[in-house]
């Protein structure tokens, strides 16, 4: 009699021991995977009542059309913050504004220069810094392109028009021819694109482990990429903001995947 009930007992047991491991591993495996937490900079505003934080909702709707959880950062510079932000986060995407101060890269201000608020400058020099370090996907857009060149060493060209010449017009549409094996061609496909900028600087001198893969016919820098292996797509133009779908969605679907592949 007791045999039985020990054998009885025992298959109660195994019984209850694969029930606990179907619920813990079976339920988990028809789950979806979390979308990526893609950190989204902000444009700091400062007024003599108060600032504001702000940013276009056309960057919200390309991460989240492409898969990932946008999550728009104030310019807080606290050290804590910013790191408690890259752990936090798979990927970021930093957006246009104002001018960096040209003292960063050394030189003195052009009189068409219109200097970001210290707030924003300070956060975002630091946070670029720190998430480079990390090697975590990157994607910069217009002034997110010149802000990680500066930050990694590099110069700018102050003002296109006076200092380039104004055969493109860079505030608007036009071509730009891409290098055929650099990752921004395998992005889109192509070795051309037909992209929406606003802007009036651009990258002078390349900063270290980048490299410039995208130029307009004036020779302007238009996109860069890092050299290291680690995911870093930088372009001058703003995808969120054109009529090319596909283009936008090919580029911030790109820093989605790369956030994917690096959980």
């Amino acid at each position: 009699m007791m045999a039985v009930n020990n054998q009885k007992t025992r298959k109660i047991l195994v019984l209850l021991v694969l029930a606990i491991l179907s619920a813990s591993f079976g339920c988990q495996s028809t789950r979806a995977p979390a979308r990526p937490l893609i950190g989204i900079t902000s444009v700091y505003s400062l007024d003599e009542k108060k600032g504001t934080t702000t940013v276009d909702f056309a960057y919200v709707k390309a991460v989240t059309e492409t898969g990932g959880v946008p999550l728009i950062l104030p310019t807080i510079y606290e050290e804590e913050i910013l790191r408690q932000y890259v752990d936090l986060l798979d990927g970021l995407v930093l957006v246009g504004g104002d001018d960096i101060p040209p003292s960063a890269y050394g030189q003195q201000p052009h009189e068409t220069v219109k200097i970001m608020p210290t707030q924003r400058y300070n956060f975002e020099r630091n946070l670029i810094s720190i998430w480079w370090a990390r090697g975590k996907p990157l994607l910069g857009i217009c002034l997110g392109m010149q802000f990680t060149n500066v930050v990694a060493g590099g110069s700018l060209i102050q003002d296109i028009p006076s200092q380039v010449g104004t055969k493109v017009k860079h505030r608007g549409y036009h071509n730009v021819t891409i290098e055929p094996k650099s990752s921004l061609a395998k992005i889109l496909g192509a070795e051309q694109a037909y992209v929406y900028s606003n802007h009036h600087q651009a990258v002078k001198d390349l900063g270290r482990d980048l490299k410039i893969i995208a130029r307009s016919e004036d020779g302007v820098a238009e996109a860069m990429e890092r050299t290291d292996g680690k995911f870093g797509l930088f372009v001058q133009w703003h995808p969120e903001a054109g009529d090319d779908v596909e283009q936008r969605n090919a580029i911030y679907g790109a820093l989605v995947r790369a956030c994917a592949h690096s959980k």
